[in-house]
């Protein structure tokens, strides 16, 4: 029964994502970061939807959730997350690791470092508690957080894409010079749905959530500013997890496999780093790479990111006005200070405020952006509109007025009760 309860899960996956094709072209889909590559088109259980990190409302514990596109985990993958701490934006001294593996049954072994343990079956919204009480972990379907008007958007891509086969120029900085009208199409294509209202791509997509709230002392010993990021790796041949067979006593973490997938902040993969205008087979190649590049790595993704951001720094009509954009550096350097910002791909928290409001609210005070909210947490809850904030950021300079006609989820999600994400 179980085996075909997983058959028939697996069905339902691979009917929706068909259903994507049919509708608008498995390489244009834009979420988040859903759908990324072919290595994770091809087994969903790898496939990380979105990462979102911030400190729990008593200013106690960190609130982390990694939610994955198929309706079950995965024996063959490791699933992790990366908890950099510091005392300074930008440099982490320290680093804790959140590993979680599952066997055939779907129950969860998960080890906190060398600090907790836990394993057992967590699928009920109270979760498990670990050896030590250090953390929760729930794993399980919830209601997908994440909103987006994934057709409208490709539909603007498209305006823009004629645009430029048409012959609108670029600056130096390669940013493209759209007539005023071409921009304000741009943008009433991107607030609709078909040349109707905006609906959402993602709504009712159930996702497979693994949910950890824990104690911020084993995660900050480097300093109150976590950086955050998540990764799906290969569990090392010969060593699936057998949960059931393992001895009372907690085993030692065991060694990452071959990474194959990789997130932090909403959209840098997808829209940053495979452009939105950019081939099929480039596109991918470049985020296969992103998935699977060592930390030290990150920065050679530098150069794509600053060839997507010139882009969107055009769609208003105005280039220069991106945030972070240098007018008054020469044009190859005008957004070499976002593109490196971004290629250090983290969610960065502010640990030591419990008032979690504003995304990018760390990154916002440590360039003196106006409106910065300096004592709040930053981070990512479920319930911000980060596709709305990043591409006005991206087109504007501002956290608002480039948006694609949503405000928020179908579903209500939580900040304070565990595990956060609506039922689905």
């Amino acid at each position: 029964m179980r085996m075909l309860h997983a058959i028939r899960s697996q069905f339902c996956i691979c009917l929706f994502l068909v259903g994507i094709v049919s509708i608008i072209g498995l390489e244009k889909v834009h979420a988040s970061d859903h759908l990324d590559t072919p290595t994770v088109i091809a087994d969903p259980a790898a496939d990380i939807g979105d990462l979102y990190a911030w400190t729990s409302s008593d200013g106690k514990r960190l609130n982390l959730v990694m939610d994955i596109v198929a309706h079950q985990f995965s024996n063959r993958l490791q699933y992790v997350f990366h908890v950099d701490s510091g005392q300074q934006f930008g440099k982490t001294m320290a680093s804790t690791t959140i590993l979680c593996r599952f066997d055939v049954a779907n129950n969860v072994e998960c080890w906190a470092g060398s600090r907790d343990y836990v394993r057992g079956d967590a699928h009920t919204p109270a979760g498990l508690e670990s050896e030590k009480h250090t953390f929760r972990i729930f794993a399980g379907l919830r209601d997908d957080p994440f909103f987006n008007n994934v057709k409208g958007t490709r539909e603007a891509y498209n305006v823009a894409g004629a645009a430029l086969k048409n012959g609108t120029s670029a600056d130096g900085a390669g940013c493209p010079s759209f007539t005023p009208a071409t921009a304000q199409a741009i943008l009433d294509t991107w607030r609709h749905t078909s040349g109707g209202p905006a609906t959402n791509l993602l709504a009712g997509w159930k996702t497979s959530a693994i949910v950890v709230s824990i104690d911020l002392d084993v995660v900050t010993t480097g300093g109150k500013l976590a950086a955050v990021w998540g990764t799906v790796h290969r569990v090392p041949h010969g060593h699936t997890a057998q949960i059931a067979h393992v001895m009372d006593r907690h085993p030692a973490m065991p060694a990452l496999g071959e990474a194959i997938e990789r997130t932090a902040r909403p959209l840098i993969k997808n829209g940053l780093v495979g452009g939105p205008l950019d081939q099929e087979a480039t596109s991918y190649a470049r985020r296969e790479a992103y998935n699977r590049v060592a930390r030290t790595g990150w920065g050679r993704f530098s150069q794509d990111i600053e060839r997507n951001l010139s882009l969107y720094d055009g769609f208003d009509g105005t280039c220069g006005n991106q945030w972070l954009a240098d007018r008054k550096a020469a044009p190859s350097k005008r957004y070499a200070t976002l593109a490196k910002l971004f290629a250090d791909d983290r969610i960065w928290v502010n640990t030591s405020s419990s008032s979690c409001t504003q995304l990018f609210a760390v990154e916002f005070t440590a360039f003196g952006t106006p409106g910065a909210l300096r004592e709040d947490c930053g981070g990512r809850t479920p319930n911000y509109n980060a596709s709305n904030i990043f591409r006005s950021l991206l087109t504007k300079g501002m956290t608002s007025g480039f948006d694609d006609g949503l405000e928020h989820d179908d579903k209500v999600h939580s900040t304070s009760e565990f595990p956060f994400l609506a039922e689905p």
